[in-house]
């Protein structure tokens, strides 16, 4: 598919005009202590000139509207919330009456319009009428609509939130193949599904490296335990053993290096690989028990990870400037998994509780935690997305195991398309650039 695409007109900051919106800018602080809800309705797709219809708009509505059903802070509205129903013309904004969407209530509206191959968006704020976000593509195959209807919805979240990391992101993670388990990848909304190891056994835990260049991942084979890095330029994987035969949850630091649990004094503890690939001298934070899972917030100085140390497995915080580690969960018998989130406040991480492994977030600073996951069946492996706002993990609840996706605020639980089989261990990462 050959696209093209270039921005038309795209206005970031609103000053509201005088209406029960006054003296707001229209957006959304989704890392707030509370999602506030914009309400988009979305037009019938038009064709040539803004009149009749077009399948080509059609679907690219279509898929549109199924991207925002992920984002939690947008409600789709519908025609029939309307009074009098299409209050359109045409595409622009002289063509639209706003009144009726205004007493409607309705935040956002959006129109397509097609020709041919060629397909125009914009979503106009109603209160001023102001043009938010308008987007023109050329030479769109039906096969190429999804991909446009993402990087629609990319600019959209931009402008309202100032974060996209949610479609301008990549998933890594497990599936079952001829008996063992290989590593894909896809975008958050499922694009792109390919196998990237072919390595037999069991590839698993992967890690994106920051600039999304490389995967590191563990091969666990009848040749024991191994460190696996993939190469996204060259699509080649290798593979290194280490004494003691344990190469556990290897984990990419900002400055591009790799955590990883190595059982070098007869039990697994997190040591730091120089630029040869071997590991430090010594352990990262040493103990009796073993520690794995390391995750690292943006700066680099604090990783959260979990150890036996004292007992059945909990989750705790290594400040790497003083060397201080802090435990971080006391509920429950058995935490697993952690995940710290880019600015370092915020840990997930999976509990077993008397219903199934669930997902539990920990504010490090309000130091408060809750649910965020409900299952049916085991949920687990979460993972911050780059912004630190959603949240996917691994879910049982549907049979089988598949990829879900909430917020860390817990907003119900989306599956991401992996295809058939199960699917495990998701690990979200920065998205190529595009070509």
């Amino acid at each position: 598919m050959k696209l093209k695409t270039w921005i038309l007109t795209c206005l970031l900051v609103l000053v509201f005009a005088p209406s029960a919106h006054a003296g707001d800018t229209l957006s959304v602080d989704i890392f707030g202590p509370g999602q506030s809800k914009v309400n988009i309705l979305v037009l019938p797709a038009r064709g040539p000139n803004g009149s009749g219809t077009s399948a080509l708009g059609t679907s690219f509505s279509n898929h549109v509207q199924s991207d925002i059903g992920y984002l939690p802070f947008l409600r789709l509205a519908y025609m029939n919330e309307i009074l009098g129903g299409d209050p359109s013309k045409g595409l622009k904004a002289d063509d639209i009456d706003f009144k009726p969407l205004q007493l409607g209530r309705i935040d956002l509206i959006m129109t397509v319009g097609a020709r041919g191959q060629d397909i125009e968006a914009r979503v106009y704020e109603t209160y001023t009428r102001k043009l938010l976000v308008g987007k023109a593509y050329s030479q769109v195959d039906e096969a190429g609509v999804p991909l446009v209807a993402d990087r629609f919805c990319a600019q959209l979240m931009r402008v309202l939130t100032g974060k996209s990391g949610f479609f301008d992101s990549t998933l890594a993670f497990s599936k079952r193949v001829d008996g063992g388990k290989e590593l894909f990848t896809a975008s958050a909304l499922g694009r792109g599904l390919s196998q990237i190891t072919r390595d037999g056994g069991y590839n698993v835990s992967p890690s994106w490296s920051k600039d999304g260049r490389h995967i590191a991942y563990t091969n666990i084979s009848d040749k024991g335990h191994r460190l696996g890095v993939w190469d996204r330029a060259s699509r080649i994987s290798r593979l290194r053993k280490y004494p003691g035969n344990v190469a556990i949850s290897p984990t990419y630091t900002p400055d591009g290096r790799i955590a990883v649990a190595l059982s070098l004094n007869g039990h697994a503890d997190i040591y730091m690989l120089d630029a040869a690939m071997n590991p430090s001298a010594q352990a990262m934070a040493p103990s009796w028990g073993i520690s794995v899972s390391p995750s690292f917030d943006l700066s680099g100085r604090k990783m959260v990870f979990c150890s036996g140390r004292l007992g059945g497995p909990q989750i705790f915080m290594l400040n790497r400037d003083t060397g201080a580690v802090e435990r971080i969960t006391y509920e429950g018998t058995y935490n697993t998994r952690p995940s710290l989130s880019p600015d370092g406040r915020f840990v997930v991480f999976a509990r077993l509780t008397s219903d199934g492994q669930r997902i539990f977030i920990r504010d490090l600073v309000a130091n408060q935690e809750r649910q965020i996951s409900f299952g049916p069946g085991n949920d687990e492996d979460p993972s911050f997305d780059p912004d630190g706002y959603f949240v996917s993990f691994a879910s049982s609840r549907n049979g089988g195991t598949k990829i879900f996706v909430t917020t860390r605020y817990g907003d119900p639980a989306k599956q991401i398309p992996t295809g058939p089989g199960d699917a495990m261990a998701p690990a979200w990462g920065v998205a190529p650039a595009l070509q």
